[in-house]
This record gives C-alpha cells, structure tokens and sequence, in this order.
C-alpha cells in the first residue's frame, strides 16, 4: 500500500485519535506450485483454504470449489486485533485464520493466530512495526511483512509462532508475500522486488525497480512475478534469477496487485484505470476508465473481471475486452480487493459495510455493517467471511 493512500484510510476512520495523526490529509517446498496453471493453483490443497493474498500465488481472487455464506449472516466471532484498525487481509489455513495488527504507522503490530472456530488466540508474535501485509502461510511456516520501524520479512511456525527467520529490507514492507517453486517473492519501499529460499531467509535474487517504491504485491505464474511500481511501471521478471522480461509504462502509480489469468495481467492505477496487458510482452489488451483511483485488485472469474474502485463502485468488466457488465455502487471508497466464491462476489467500503454481491448481475445478497471503515480483504471458505476492520476487529461472518 502506497503512504498516501493509508494516510487516508487512517483519517477515513475518524474516531478514536485517528483524525489526529499528524500528515493525515483528506487527499489522498522446492517441488511446489511455482509453475502451475492458474486452475491447478487454485485447485491446490483444501478448497476450503486461503493460504495467502488473494488465494493463489497467480492473485486471481478465485476460489471456484469453495463455499460462502449466500443469503443471510450473523456475526460468528470478533477479535480486537489491533487499537487503531485491522488493515491486513486475513488468511485462513486448516483451523487457523492468520492476520496482521496495528494499523497506525507509529504502532508496533503483532501477527494473530486465531482459531476459525470461535476465534480464540492461539498464539501472537510482536513486530516493531505496522503489520499491512497479508501472511502466506505454506507448508507449516508463515511469511509476512513489518511496515514502518521495523521493515522485516518473517517466517514463523505457523504451529507456534516461534521465528523460523527474518530478512531486514531497510525499508517498510507493506506488500503480502507469493510463495512458490521454495521461494518467497515480495517488495519494499526501497523499491526492491525479492525473492527469498522459504527454507532460511538468504537471497535467491532482488530487482531493483528503479528505486521506486513497490508497494504492490507479486503475482507469479509459470516461472514469471509480475508486480507494480509507485511510478506505474508493471514488470515481469524472471521467477529464476529475477532478470527483466518486459515493463510496461500505465498511467500512474501501481498499488493494486496483478491477476493473471489466460495470458492476460490485470491491474490497477491510481490514475482510475483498469488494465489488461499481455502476459507475454506486457502490450495493452484493453484499458477502462473508473472515475477514481484503483487501488483495489482484479479477481478473475469465468470471463469476468471484478475490482472495486475510490468511486464507490464495485465493476464487473468482461475480461476480454473490457466492456462493463454491471456496476453496483457503495456509500464510501473501495480498497478492499474482492473474493469471488459460489458465484457471489465478497467486498468490504469504507462505508464501514461488508458485501456479498450476485456475481451474475451485482445485485446485493446481504451486507453486513462493522464499527469502521473496511480497507481489508475478505477471505471464505466453510461458508464463512474472515474480514478486518477499521474498528480493530477481525470479524467471522456466516450463515
């Protein structure tokens, strides 16, 4: 996440001495499944899991055998997991939801062990910084980002908590970790992308990215990362040794993570663009103008691209040619990055709600209102949304 945008998330979430935070400002395994198609990654392990960002290591937002609550929730469980807004998307591995705390850039963030069923704490571990990233969790150890103060990339037992090992960036690591092929890709606001063995922390390769901020969080996909930069540039390396393969120039900063499906990359610009490129040489395919900031990042589901936008809006755009199919509109700014199960489309606003959406047509299936407003990215399965809030709480929602 870029400092501007959650300078403005922290102000949008007004009560409780955020207003007050001075800069805030209303403007803005080696074997495993590196190589991979998208359907066999998403097919991967228990279809009731979400092991890391946007479910797979290709960032697709799909989770086509898994279940959602449909018509009607309650509220199962809630758990304060940090004072000033739970701004890390929960991840959800066997009985475990794993997810970041502290979301103020002064406040020190633990990561949260949680039991799925009732929300209980299983075990926490401190940073010394915010907590933005997303965990991914594989084969038994957890990886994730500190934010502002400590700028590590950890790995903990996923068991315990205890520190497997931890790699010192030298700057804020909001961007949540892909894990594949033994490798843990992320970036960092010293505008490095890294690729890191799961097994002890030490150097695979790192790609300057012009010195710029990456923020955005690596999707790879047969044997290439694809990621964004602060000064919209999308690359795609080399998953191997991290040598370019192209960069594409779009219209603005980068925060949105990369989807890629079928040969197409879509992503997201601050400059309120959805954008479809190809995989293979980083040509625009399509582009569709939103009318604001995209932040939020691309899911991808049977021909059809669904992304929320700073408008309020949620879209649903045809993934071949852009054209939109149905739009359905909010009452705050989205971030949040929608989850695609069942044929319902699962988003939270900073209008403080959760959304289940018909996939079909947008029309709304339920809503379900927190205490603050929604930045975090909703992960389901069992029939239950795992989302963080504003108001510090992760939340279990379900039928």
């Amino acid at each position: 996440m870029e400092n501007r945008t959650r300078r403005e998330w922290l102000c949008a979430l007004g009560a409780g001495g955020i207003a007050g935070l001075a800069g805030c400002s209303s403007s803005e395994d080696p074997d495993s499944n590196g190589s991979l198609s998208v359907d066999e990654q998403t097919r991967s392990g228990s279809v009731s899991e979400v092991p890391m960002f946007r479910h797979n290591p290709a960032r697709t937002g799909a989770l086509p055998d898994a279940t959602g609550p449909q018509r009607s929730i309650s509220e199962q469980w809630s758990f304060n997991a940090a004072e000033r807004g739970v701004l890390s998307s929960p991840v959800r591995v066997g009985n475990t939801v794993y997810v970041g705390g502290g979301g103020s850039q002064e406040a020190d963030g633990d990561i949260y062990a949680l039991s799925a069923a009732d929300g209980s704490e299983q075990w926490s571990y401190q940073t010394e910084g915010s907590v933005i990233s997303s965990s991914a969790v594989v084969d038994g150890t957890v990886y994730v980002g500190s934010g502002e103060g400590d700028g590590n990339i950890y790995a903990l037992s996923a068991a315990d908590g205890s520190e497997q090992w931890s790699y010192q960036t030298g700057g804020v690591v909001n961007s949540s970790p892909a894990v594949a092929s033994g490798t843990v890709y992320i970036g960092s606001t010293v505008g490095n992308v890294y690729a890191l063995s799961v097994s002890d922390g030490s150097e695979r390769w790192v790609f300057d990215a012009d010195s710029t901020t990456v923020n955005s969080s690596p999707a790879v996909i047969n044997d290439t990362v694809y990621i964004g930069t602060r000064t919209g540039r999308v690359y795609a390396l080399s998953a191997a040794d991290g040598s370019e393969q192209w960069s594409t120039q779009i219209g603005a900063r980068v925060g949105s993570s990369p989807a890629v499906v079928n040969d197409t990359v879509y992503v997201g610009s601050n400059d309120g663009t959805v954008y479809a490129l190809s995989a293979s040489d980083g040509s625009e395919q399509w582009s569709y103008r939103t009318g604001a900031r995209v932040f939020s990042s691309p899911a991808v589901v049977e021909n059809t691209v669904y992304v929320g936008s700073y408008d309020s809006t949620v879209y649903a755009l045809s993934a071949s040619d852009g054209s939109e199919q149905w739009t359905y509109q909010t009452e705050g700014r989205i971030s949040s990055s929608p989850a695609v199960v069942n044929d319902v489309v699962y988003i939270g606003s900073f209008d403080n709600n959760m959304y289940a959406l018909s996939a079909a047509d947008g029309s709304e299936q339920w809503s379900h209102q927190t205490g603050g407003a929604i930045f975090s990215s909703p992960a389901v399965g069992d029939d239950t949304v795992y989302v963080g809030s504003g108001d510090g709480n992760v939340y279990a929602l379900s039928d």
